[in-house]
């Protein structure tokens, strides 16, 4: 990508967040909106920079929080896939279960998963596995279904075993597909870390929000919620990297093997 497609790409929605700002500061000085109701971007601005050392801290331990729920998330999210996908009459069984799996909140399991297992880190990482597992789970399933017939019929004439094509075939197939339910996980898992902070923690920035709500500290709260949008974007972004270089590794190892 050329530093033109670039600017040509992000030009539009930085002008657009920098418009916004601009209005928000202007509607808060000729309105004279209190600053515990609706404080202006410069307020929160600069309260950002009074406290970022505290803020450090607590962004810190969303991270460590979060990076581990979404690995675990992410292993349980792929084993599941791939045993649905072997075993077509759990899929049969399972999946409806998954679904309906979805519709209970999760700020609603808190109190049982308090209860069951105590206030420690492994009732956290519990939420952030349940907020992250099911997009990974039905975005492999749909990506190893969609896996083309005519190689797959090709590898079954040849005698290649069940592991050889799944290996071989369906999981480079799936990878697209699974790298999409991986974005959507990595957003998820900074909201499930969020809530988990919010259901028992003495630190992070969800815990940081409930001391400031408290507080009426209205620009602390903005502070930590910008903090929660950038670490989305950031894992988003790192999603988005491991993509292109898993893809562009298997094209190259394609090529590599037609050459041969």
């Amino acid at each position: 990508m050329t530093v033109r497609e670039w600017w040509k790409g992000i030009w539009p929605p930085s002008g657009a967040v920098v418009l916004l700002l601009l209005l928000w500061q202007a509607a808060t000085s000729l309105f004279g909106i209190e600053d515990w109701i609706l404080p202006a971007p410069l307020q929160i601005a600069h309260e950002a920079s009074s406290s970022y050392e505290r803020l450090l801290g607590h962004t810190w331990a969303t991270l460590k929080l979060t990076l581990s729920g979404f690995a675990i998330g992410t292993a349980t999210g792929l084993i599941v896939a791939g045993v649905l996908h072997y075993v077509p009459f759990l899929r049969r069984a399972l999946y409806p279960l998954l679904i309906l799996s979805q519709n209970i909140p999760i700020i609603a399991l808190g109190p049982l998963l308090i209860i069951w297992f105590g206030f420690g880190i492994l009732s956290k990482l519990i939420v952030i596995v349940l907020v992250c597992f099911f997009p990974i789970t039905v975005a492999a399933l749909g990506g190893l279904a969609g896996t083309d017939r005519t190689m797959l019929n090709y590898m079954q004439m040849i005698g290649a075993s069940r592991s050889q094509i799944f290996w071989k075939l369906e999981l480079p197939y799936s990878l697209p597909a699974v790298f999409s339910g991986l974005r959507i996980a990595a957003t998820y898992s900074i909201m499930g870390a969020i809530i988990a902070e919010w259901i028992s923690s003495d630190q992070g920035l969800g815990y940081y929000m409930l001391l400031q709500k408290s507080a009426f500290r209205t620009d602390r709260m903005f502070v930590a919620i910008m903090i929660v949008v950038l670490l989305s974007l950031l894992m988003f972004s790192i999603i988005v990297w491991l993509e292109r270089w898993c893809i562009r590794w298997q094209s190259s190892q394609q090529q590599g093997r037609d050459k041969a």
